[in-house]
């Protein structure tokens, strides 16, 4: 398992997830992270960072995309077409008979949305879908369309098989994040300390998660958890199905919580192996992974933790060990060539 961090300070954080080989009975830390790679990857402070298999990406509000090969901890420059304005959101889609992204999805401060092809990375259409800027972007688990939320105050619908919007709808408020579920029946929209929890389907409201404080990240978990983090510095977890907590990591770290990443198969961990795992970020420097069993614990210590000593600013993660790319065209079958984003 791997993880990528992105900072303030311009620097691109990434890290191999490993058992440790010895260890005190004292000393409840199973795993360690190992340092793959840590440079000021751009001229600016990086927003938004995606991985998929051993492909990663990180975004900037240098207007820049950076790629990056996590099997050999290599840097692949930047994408030839960059926005006219900060990168707020990215997100990888891999289908899910393939082992390497097919699509790599971009937002943008002035409202863009950006679809580039992941094989070889390739700018398909760029259009734009906000009246401002976009603050987070979701891909349903199809890969057919996409939500976003941005400073108009809006929700728009994206089909992105046609590559337009197909729904735009004032919400009265300005949403900072939007997230689909595991299985894409649900969709969660974060306004300050407030998450509306509604149905993919027709967007109705089915419950609402009220926290103490600022909701700064948040990320699906298997059976209807929602896991976020924020100013209070907590990792919570909330049945979606009741609304109610279902645990809570309490001080998971000394600042606001910038990054949650849920390392179960979904986004290319092994939950059969790890089905507990789950790694945060914060603006303390530290990235931690959790146990989450440990919440019912009094003081619930990480199972492994790496200190950057930057202001982290977002975090993702993935396994880099099933990740075989074919080359297209050779050891790619049609199926996987065509899978995708069509029609554009």
């Amino acid at each position: 398992m791997s993880l990528i961090a992105g900072s303030y300070e311009k620097f691109i954080w990434g890290y191999k997830l490993k058992p440790l080989k010895t260890h005190s009975s004292s000393d409840q830390r199973t795993l360690a992270l190992t340092q793959l790679f840590s440079y000021p990857s751009h001229l600016s402070p990086i927003t938004t960072v995606a991985v998929s298999g051993s492909a990663a990406a990180s975004g900037s509000t240098d207007d820049t995309i950076h790629l990056y090969d996590l099997s050999s901890s290599a840097s692949l420059g930047s994408l030839l077409h960059d926005h006219s304005s900060s990168v707020t959101s990215l997100s990888f889609y891999t289908p899910q008979n393939l082992s390497f992204p097919r699509n790599l999805f971009s937002a943008s401060g002035d409202g863009f949305l950006s679809i580039f092809d992941a094989d070889p990375f390739v700018l398909l259409k760029s259009f734009k879908v906000h009246k401002k800027g976009i603050n987070d972007l979701a891909v349903h688990p199809s890969g057919k369309l996409a939500l976003t939320v941005g400073r108009d105050q809006c929700l728009a619908m994206v089909n992105l098989l046609r590559g337009r919007r197909s729904y735009y709808h004032k919400i009265g408020k300005e949403a900072a994040l939007i997230k689909f579920d595991t299985g894409g029946d649900k969709f969660f929209m974060v306004t300050e300390e407030k998450v509306g929890v509604h149905d993919a389907e027709d967007a109705k409201l089915l419950c609402e998660l009220e926290g103490k404080k600022r909701v700064l990240c948040a990320a699906p978990g298997e059976n209807g958890i929602l896991l976020t983090g924020g100013e209070d510095r907590n990792i919570t977890a909330w049945d979606t199905n009741s609304g109610k907590v279902a645990y809570c990591i309490e001080d998971a770290h000394t600042a606001r919580v910038k990054g949650i990443v849920v390392l179960t198969k979904n986004n290319g961990g092994d939950a059969t192996d790890d089905p507990y795992l789950v790694a945060s970020a914060s603006s303390d420097g530290v990235i931690r992974v959790w146990d989450v069993r440990m919440a019912f614990k009094e003081k619930p210590i990480p199972l492994a933790e790496a200190k950057t000593n930057s202001r982290l600013t977002c975090l993702a993660g993935s396994s880099i060990k099933s990740f075989k790319r074919p080359q297209i065209g050779n050891s790619a079958s049609k199926e996987e060539q065509n899978a995708g984003v069509e029609d554009l």
